[in-house]
């Protein structure tokens, strides 16, 4: 048996013993309103799925979240750039990047909403969760980029198309695929925090906030799965298409995965 294969039977039979742990422990408590089983979250769900509403409020906050990680990654490519040519760019930017990192998620949302709309607020916050983290991904690749392969580009005067494409992207690359993995995650959990506290109508956050407000826990719980799901799927669809695009660009195979 490969490793993959192993690794996902391992998975599976971890996620079967949770699930009995947490079936367990909703029988033991036996009050819907504090616990459901997994089963009557999964029942909820499926009662959900015919309902229009239900799709309009993934469409409403994941056009949102996600407009705020493409700006995050366009902002932060650029930013990085900028700070790696210029020293006074990196000495502007670092008690921001540093500021954005410590201040807590609740504290950013409350803030925004002086300025933003609920509607808009998702956005906002998004981007700002995921700049730092690209950010420095995108400086981590810059840093550990070959300066025998630099010197010898130089020497050759090769053009900067070159130069991208032999030097740069491949040591770019792999730290900034890491930094997405982990920006989307961190993109959807603050994004939905933003919306349950703005509140925007036909988001995701409004009905979680109004599940726990009717102690509907059925449908919090299947919202929570919803958020689970749609931010893996938008993962690994995210990097299949970026690895498919540095195999494009790098003219490579083997583009990791």
């Amino acid at each position: 048996m490969d490793k993959t294969k192993k690794r996902r039977i391992q998975i599976l039979a971890a996620s079967v013993f949770w699930l009995g742990v947490w079936q367990a422990a909703a029988a033991a408590i036996g009050q819907e309103v504090f616990l459901v089983s997994p089963v009557q979250a999964i029942g909820t769900l499926v009662e959900l799925l015919p309902q229009a509403e239900f799709w309009q409020r993934i469409g409403f906050s994941a056009g949102r979240i996600l407009l705020g990680f493409g700006l995050g990654v366009l902002s932060s490519a650029v930013l990085a750039v900028a700070a790696e040519k210029w020293e006074w760019v990196d000495a502007l930017l670092a008690p921001v990047m540093q500021l954005v990192k410590a201040t807590p998620v609740a504290s950013f949302i409350i803030l925004a909403l002086v300025w933003v709309s609920g509607s808009s607020l998702s956005v906002l916050i998004s981007f700002l969760m995921v700049l730092p983290v690209l950010y420095s991904a995108v400086r981590t690749g810059i840093g550990s980029a070959d300066r025998q392969l630099l010197e010898m580009a130089q020497v050759f005067r090769l053009p900067l198309g070159r130069r991208l494409r032999a030097v740069w992207l491949p040591a770019v690359l792999p730290a900034f695929r890491q930094g997405c993995s982990v920006a989307l995650g961190i993109c959807w959990k603050s994004g939905v925090a933003a919306e349950v506290i703005g509140l925007p109508d036909g988001s995701i956050g409004d009905a979680l906030y109004r599940a726990k407000i009717t102690l509907s826990t059925g449908e919090l719980f299947a919202w929570t799965f919803v958020i689970i799901l749609l931010s893996a799927v938008f993962e690994k669809l995210f990097l299949a298409l970026l690895d498919k695009a540095v195999a494009a660009v790098l003219g490579e195979e083997g583009a990791e995965k």
